[in-house]
């Protein structure tokens, strides 16, 4: 945001550009027609089956944009044909030459053209998938980010200025509700962004962010209507435009830039009608005046430019780790991981990527000696290397703690080492009950804390924790499974076939046949433990597809003796 309130500094300041639209000029006609030619070719994905070096497999992806995203694609197409059509109807006014109207429809043409090709793909069905029967395009639901939105309110603080910039996911998870678990968004754990701009930034900068932003948009309408020298309808179709999309649309960098250089736009035409007399300052005696402003302006691009540097490095260096996972080389990953850190420590995705390389290792070398018996030498390096993932995800927790899937990532590497390091069980369970504190109405936590006390045989509390996801989410099979063989352990049996039918009906042979075979046979299995009892399997009700049937299974690293570790590595340590 501050490299755009940068460029439109400059862009309604620049004497230069003054009497110029950047609007029409052909950098945008051109930039225009290589965008929508990229976005046509592309949609036939012409490498999907030609043998690319791994830097440039990114061109198989039948998404890939030169833009970042479909959506932003779609925007971006958008502006560029209001401009086309605009100007278009500008020059039917007036005699043109052929050349120039060939051009000018050719501008239009194209982008309609990849335009559409980009709602197709969005819109498309892209089959079973984690999200069943969805389109490419997945958005918050509206309904969710405005009850976010009116949730900050309730305190007074967050009501002035919000909860912060990338702070959404965390109260996307506190307003999430029984409703949402039955949508087909239900395994996204949360969004980080509101599904409209104008909401995102209630949210983010409360009320005091949004008047301002109020007061931004009052101040364009008003040098679009008023005066001698008001915006002509390009300008006026454009903001409309864009208005529309900032209500709609989750916030994006393409959708920030084309407003900002709208805005600047606007306030060239006010600057180009402004009768305020100008008044020029002789500054010669001055001088240690003109030398500190030199200094501090070079000082702050300078420190800019080195703190960009080391984000721009830090991402480089995390996309050689990225390589070094398909080629199957650790060391590329852990150096590259390590570095990225050092140049950016602020990251999460880093700092719980780095966690998960180091509990790999760490598993890894336990996994060398089947028996469990490790030499001390390799005892050291695991207790270092469990140490250093354990240190990573607390650190990500304390880089925002009000985030869910922060606690979630912190539980897993816990769980992965139950059977390593003494103490590591009860760890696994506070970080998934802090977890579920912060995502209240999400049921794959409890499934997976209920898993943690199944694989401890304490099937009363693994009991209660897969009840409460099945109140949660009914029509999900794996909560419904794992609480039909928590009874069976407790030798709860009718409740156990009951559960396990229950089971069987939210799965679709025809979409599952393995998870529904399976079922089948293990409730026969169980019906064996009611001798006098004759159970019919009721096949009717409503079929879901919800993931597949998975019981707890405990982490395949033992360990023994366990690892001792120590204090600070538990949830609560500072």
């Amino acid at each position: 945001m501050i490299s755009l309130a940068v460029l439109y500094f400059y862009l309604s300041r620049n004497v230069r550009a003054i009497h110029e639209s950047l609007l029409q000029s052909r950098i945008y006609h051109l930039g225009s027609i290589i965008l929508s030619i990229i976005t046509i070719i592309f949609y036939f994905q012409p490498f999907k089956n030609v043998a690319l070096p791994q830097n440039l497999a990114f061109l198989k992806n039948p998404g890939f944009t030169p833009v970042g995203s479909q959506l932003d694609l779609a925007i971006l197409l958008g502006f560029f044909i209001i401009i086309g059509i605009v100007n278009i109807l500008k020059k039917g006014e007036k005699t043109s030459p052929l050349r120039s109207i060939i051009y000018h429809l050719g501008s239009i043409i194209l982008p309609l053209t990849a335009l559409f090709l980009t709602i197709y793909s969005l819109i498309k069905p892209v089959g079973t998938d984690v999200i069943n029967h969805v389109s490419t395009l997945i958005l918050p639901p509206f309904r969710l980010s405005w009850f976010a939105a009116l949730e900050i309110l309730k305190n007074p603080a967050s009501a002035i200025i919000g909860i912060g910039p990338d702070n959404f996911s965390a109260i996307f998870t506190r307003v999430k509700d029984f409703a949402y678990n039955q949508s087909p968004l239900w395994q996204i754990n949360s969004f980080n962004v509101s599904r409209s701009a104008i909401l995102q930034i209630l949210t983010e900068t409360g009320i005091f962010g949004l008047l301002t932003f109020g007061l931004l948009i009052f101040n364009a309408i008003k040098q679009l209507v008023k005066g001698d020298h008001k915006g002509s309808p390009l300008q006026l179709f454009l903001f409309l435009y864009l208005i529309i999309c900032l209500l709609i649309f989750p916030p994006s960098l393409i959708l920030w830039f084309l407003f900002f250089i709208l805005i600047a736009e606007l306030s060239k035409i006010y600057n180009l009608g402004s009768n305020i007399n100008k008044q020029i300052i002789d500054l010669s005696d001055l001088l240690p005046i003109c030398v500190g402003i030199v200094i501090i302006s070079l000082g702050l691009i300078g420190a800019s430019g080195y703190f960009l540097g080391r984000t721009y490095a830090s991402e480089y260096f995390f996309k050689k780790s990225i390589d070094g996972i398909a080629l199957n080389n650790a060391k590329l990953v852990y150096d590259n991981q390590r570095q990225a850190i050092i140049l950016n420590p602020y990251i999460e995705r880093f700092r719980s990527s780095f966690a998960q390389t180091n509990i790999l290792i760490a598993n890894n070398l336990a996994l060398k000696n089947k028996d469990g018996k490790i030499t001390e030498q390799d005892r050291q390096t695991i207790t270092q290397a469990i140490q250093a993932g354990i240190s990573e995800g607390k650190v990500v927790v304390s880089l925002n703690p009000q985030k869910a899937g922060n606690w979630q990532s912190l539980a897993s590497i816990y769980a992965n080492i139950i059977n390593a390091a003494a103490g590591a069980d009860v760890w696994t369970i506070s970080a998934f009950q802090r977890a579920i504190l912060a995502d209240p109405q999400n049921p794959v936590y409890r499934v997976s804390l209920g898993g943690v006390y199944y694989s401890q045989n304490k099937y009363d509390d693994a009991l209660r924790f897969f009840e409460q996801a099945i109140s949660l989410k009914p029509d999900w099979p794996n909560a419904s499974y794992n609480y039909a063989w928590a009874n069976f352990q407790k030798k709860n049996y009718p409740q156990a076939v009951n559960a396990l039918q229950a089971t069987i009906k939210l799965i679709d042979p025809k979409l599952n046949k393995a998870d529904y075979d399976k079922a089948l046979k293990e409730l026969e299995e169980f019906k064996k433990m009611l001798p006098n009892e004759d159970v019919q399997v009721d096949q009717s009700g409503e079929k879901n597809q919800s993931g597949s049937l998975n019981l707890p299974t405990p982490p395949t690293t033992q360990i023994s003796p366990k690892l001792e570790l120590p204090k600070e590595a538990s949830p609560e340590a500072k």
